[in-house]
């Protein structure tokens, strides 16, 4: 993980504090994601394709997190962040790490000289909801942590 001190260089702090925040956060998700299942955790059943496995949600979440930092580029027509697309299902264990370094590497950097006012602006998500850029960056950092809670409910579900 790089240091806080190299994001000192964005013109708005408060998309500084979102893009660490996703961080912290995607990290925290994709530990509790990795230990529910070297745990022996069972998903509950969903009707979604995205909880098949654990490998499917965890390409769900990183594709997630990709998906949004390209949105904010094209909205923004900003030059592509150069996040490659996450691993596939069958490999997405073994590639997990150094995907997740890559992803959150790439999440530094487009935003860094977008002034203040432009995260104002208000733009149609890609599922037909409109977002000012504040509040997509506040959703891209609410979308691992509520699948961390997920987890860590199904674990204690588990444990109870």
């Amino acid at each position: 993980m790089k240091t806080n001190d190299e994001l000192l260089h964005y013109r708005y702090r408060g998309a500084r504090a979102m893009v660490l925040l996703h961080d912290k956060e995607m990290r925290e998700c994709v530990a509790t994601l990795l230990l529910a299942r070297s745990s022996g955790i069972i998903m509950p059943p969903a009707a979604d394709s995205d909880y098949k496995s654990y490998e499917s949600l965890l390409v769900h979440i990183l594709g997630a997190a990709r998906s949004y930092m390209t949105w904010f580029c094209e909205k923004l027509e900003l030059p592509d962040p150069g996040i490659e697309r996450p691993p596939s299902v069958e490999n997405v264990i073994e590639r997990c790490s150094d995907y997740l370094e890559h992803l959150l590497t790439q999440w530094r950097i487009p935003l860094a000289n977008v002034p203040e006012e432009a995260f104002d602006i208000v733009f149609k998500s890609r599922w037909g909801i409109e977002y000012c850029l504040d509040g997509m960056l506040e959703h891209a950092v609410m979308h691992p942590i509520r699948h961390r809670f997920q987890i860590e409910e199904w674990m204690a579900e588990k444990n109870a």
